[in-house]
């Protein structure tokens, strides 16, 4: 079956009841119909054991980052355990692209699956609105006189909108004589790059969203260079007043009734790709053991939680979970995934370089770590046998994890690993002192957490450098921009690639967020589509009921 049918074969049960086994109080509880509910803050104390599930550098094989947090909250639930999963909300854009849904797959999900990948409950909306809010009020005070002197080809803030459309990466405005405004060139991101996104997702409650986002840069004074921030326009409060129902978590279930909580959705790639600090504190006030995951390989989601969310937010994990799957370790080893059907244990070991260097780079960190094979029925035992032969040379915890065909009771030997994972002793350790240089701290995720030689500044990012030490903004941490499909910043070097630079062109300043973002390689804040689209294969049928999503 299809992970639609699969998830239309559940019973969910009541929004209230699922709230109720996670001790929330009904006056916490806004529902949004039967199954789905935001969770009104709290004056419970965090104390959840936190386990960050991250994996192997991404391919088109597929990892499953998603489904194995929800098997192995699903797989503490079927123990007994009271666990809580809290993950990202999909981007329609990628939904109707080529990656699909972000919901989990077979037997591993959560539901409602067409909600929560089709719209939910509008968090992504509301972010978009809120940023757009700040690009027409920006381009309006150009318009009405400029009070502000800001130069029109400094500004930095764009517009986004949730789907993918590369027509609109550059764009011009204000075209067609005095009355439409000043014309400027500019264009759109992708909502999830939204630094209004980055902010939902780094802010403690409304108060501090409101202050984060006064502190967006937005462009520099003219002749002076001066920064000028987002407040100095007025309209902090609208935007707020926006996001009043957005920054608030979303409750909902796994196929098997156990607690989701959905909140926030930045790409790794571009931003820190975790769910919002609010929901993984929520989760970690009302469920002994939260599962939470960051988006793509360990080298960029991996890295941002342990690095940017957990000393922002005052989190220590308990534990490390890195996903790998035979396929995805088949193409770091060489074989191209149109070609992988059949046996290939050769290519395993030789992909194992891969997860070797992610393992390294994870352990750095002094958080206890557990390697999960996410099991496929088409995986022959001689190439699960090359991953357990890996992980036993190097006394890892091992476990499969079968929870795409068997739900929870699938996951149970991962829930019982990561659970015994979380009684050795961890020495949480950031990789960097934010207080640092920012090319040391650069340099330090690059050649530790990489593994390139060193780092080159291309003279678009040194001139980004200066004005960083101008504003007064040196202590913020690094969020880098990088393609997820290589450890290097080349997207054809698979594998574990030696003997590389990271070049970085530009630096970006998220000072609202609370980052500094350089960018290396050909990134993209708006995807497009690709030349068959998802979208080509939805529809609703004569029911009313959706196909083709997935």
């Amino acid at each position: 079956m299809t992970d639609l049918e699969i998830a239309r074969q559940a019973k969910p049960r009541p929004i209230q009841e699922v709230a109720m086994e996670l001790g929330l109080s009904e006056d916490r509880l806004v529902p949004y119909g039967r199954d789905k509910a935001k969770i009104l803050p709290g004056e419970g104390v965090p104390q959840g054991k936190l386990i960050l599930v991250s994996a192997i550098t991404p391919t088109k094989a597929g990892e499953g980052k998603t489904t194995t947090s929800v098997s192995l909250a699903q797989g503490l639930c079927h123990i007994g355990e009271k666990a809580c999963v809290v993950l990202r909300e999909p981007s329609l854009g990628p939904c109707m692209g080529v990656k699909g849904g972000a919901a989990g797959g077979g037997h591993a999900q959560v539901i409602p699956m067409e909600d929560i990948n089709l719209h939910f409950t509008g968090d992504f909306h509301a972010v978009a609105a809120a940023h757009n809010l700040l690009a027409a009020a920006l381009d309006n005070h150009l318009h009405q006189g400029n009070a502000l002197k800001i130069e029109p080809r400094t500004v930095f803030w764009k517009r986004v909108m949730d789907m993918n459309d590369r027509s609109l990466r550059q764009i011009m405005v204000g075209m067609g004589g005095r009355t439409m405004g000043v014309p400027r060139q500019t264009g759109f991101d992708i909502t999830a790059a939204s630094e209004i996104m980055a902010i939902l997702c780094m802010s403690r409650d409304l108060g501090d969203l409101q202050a984060r986002m006064g502190n967006i840069l937005i462009g520099v004074e003219q002749g002076t260079g001066a920064a000028i921030h987002a407040r100095q326009l007025g309209i902090t409060g609208a935007m707020a007043t926006l996001l009043k129902d957005a920054i608030h978590p979303n409750l909902v279930q796994t196929l098997e009734g156990g607690p989701a909580i959905i909140h926030g959705g930045p790409f790794a790639n571009i931003a820190q790709g975790t769910n919002t600090i609010i929901a993984t504190r929520t989760a970690m006030e009302l469920a002994d053991y939260v599962v939470t995951e960051a988006g793509f390989g360990f080298d960029l989601g991996g890295e941002k939680f342990l690095d940017i969310k957990c000393p922002a937010a005052g989190f220590t994990p308990g534990a490390i979970v890195l996903v790998a799957t035979v396929r995805a370790l088949k193409a770091h080893g060489g074989v191209a995934v149109k070609d992988q059907d059949g046996t290939n244990a050769g290519a395993v070991v030789r992909g194992l370089a891969n997860l070797a260097h992610h393992l390294e780079a994870a352990q750095r960190y002094g958080v206890p770590v557990v390697i999960s094979l996410n099991h496929f029925s088409a995986d022959h035992p001689s190439e699960v046998a090359a991953v357990a032969n890996f992980c036993k040379e190097r006394g890892v915890p091992y476990a499969e994890n079968r929870g795409w065909s068997e739900g929870g009771a699938g996951a149970t030997d991962m829930a019982r690993a990561v659970l015994a994972a979380l009684k050795q002793p961890c020495e949480f350790t950031p990789l960097y002192d934010w207080a640092a240089p920012v090319t040391e701290k650069i340099s330090r995720i690059c050649t530790e957490i990489y593994g390139a030689d060193g780092v080159s500044f291309e003279p678009r990012a040194r001139a980004a450098l200066r004005r960083i030490e101008r504003f007064g903004l040196s202590g913020l941490p690094i969020c880098m921009a990088k393609t997820p499909a290589s450890l290097s910043d080349d997207p054809a070097k698979v594998g574990r690639p030696t003997g590389f630079t990271i070049t970085v062109r530009e630096i970006e300043i998220a000072a609202g967020a609370g980052f500094i973002i350089p960018i290396t390689g050909e990134i993209m804040r708006m995807p497009g589509l690709p030349k068959r689209p998802s979208a080509e294969n939805m529809g609703i049928d004569e029911d009313g009921l959706i196909f083709g999503l997935s």
